[in-house]
């Protein structure tokens, strides 16, 4: 190893001080703001052991700290914890050199491993227990919007009257999700930690957000082919969007949960195309 392997080791546990401070802050109880500080003061520690080897003293990361605060703040400290956990290389090859050099750092080793088990105690966000209303609201408005949108596409001709006749769907249609999460909530015995209100509003919200970016194109480009193109990819980024956010805050397989929505989203929509196509054909609208 070489000293700088060192430097950038000691910078990390700069960094990581002032991240862990900056979510300490955050936090929405006692708990987790004590546990975020004790391991930010840990971090500091750190620093100043590495310190001891390389002599020098290094800046931390501001872009890094600020990116991961400005995370926390939108979508939730599991989250922001989460990346940082993915991020992180494993030191293990640097810590038994370093060892040699000054014992102390097998301290470090020992810490970090307890800062694991302390975040686990912590890794529990309010935003993450209403995933499944965010799930409704977005997979039905998903389904219904990309199916009905195009269907109406091919069914007529007047992109005004298309993205006027979604937004009146989709917003009764988010009206009436929100009340059916309420209530599904209501009924949930088992779910203790789940407000029926908060639950509806996620639901909804979630809805109505993706009604207005789907029906958008509609009312910005004229060609009835290219709103439906732009649509589909919104469609897909919607999608990608969401599952990222959810496979680094759960651990689960972005994957898997991509191509489910995403083929289920577009299935619909090729179904609803033959349908827009046949109806025009035998019915004759044109709008």
């Amino acid at each position: 190893m070489t000293t700088t392997d060192y430097l950038r080791q000691q910078q990390a546990e700069i960094t990581e001080h002032y991240v862990y401070s900056g979510l300490s802050k955050l936090a929405d109880n006692e708990h987790n703001r004590i546990t975020l500080k004790k391991i930010a003061d840990d971090e500091l520690k750190h620093y100043y052991i590495w310190k001891k080897i390389t002599g020098k003293d290094v800046e931390p990361n501001k872009s890094k700290v600020r990116r991961y605060i400005r995370l926390a703040r939108i979508f939730g400290l599991n989250f922001s914890l989460k990346l940082m956990e993915s991020g992180e290389v494993n030191a293990q090859a640097l810590y038994e050199e370093a060892k040699i050099l000054l014992p102390e750092v097998g301290n470090i080793q020992s810490e970090e491993e307890q800062h694991e088990l302390e975040l686990i105690s912590i890794l529990k966000d309010n935003r993450l227990s209403y995933v499944g209303a965010i799930v409704l609201g977005l997979n039905d408005a998903l389904v219904e919007l990309t199916g009905t949108l195009t269907g109406l596409t091919f069914a007529f001709g007047n992109n005004h009257v298309i993205g006027i006749t979604g937004l009146i769907m989709g917003i009764a249609a988010a009206l009436s999700m929100a009340s059916s999460g309420y209530l599904a909530s209501q009924e949930d015995e088992e779910v203790k930690d789940i407000n029926p209100i908060i639950a509806a509003v996620y639901t909804g919200f979630a809805y109505l957000i993706t009604v207005f970016l789907l029906v958008a194109p509609y009312f910005i480009f004229s060609n009835g082919m290219v709103a439906l193109g732009v649509m589909l990819v919104i469609t897909l980024l919607i999608i990608g969007g969401y599952n990222y956010y959810i496979s680094v805050a759960k651990d689960v397989s972005f994957k898997k949960r991509f191509l489910s929505m995403a083929s289920i989203s577009i299935g619909v929509a090729a179904i609803s195309f033959v349908i827009g196509f046949v109806v025009k054909k035998y019915f004759g609208f044109d709008l």
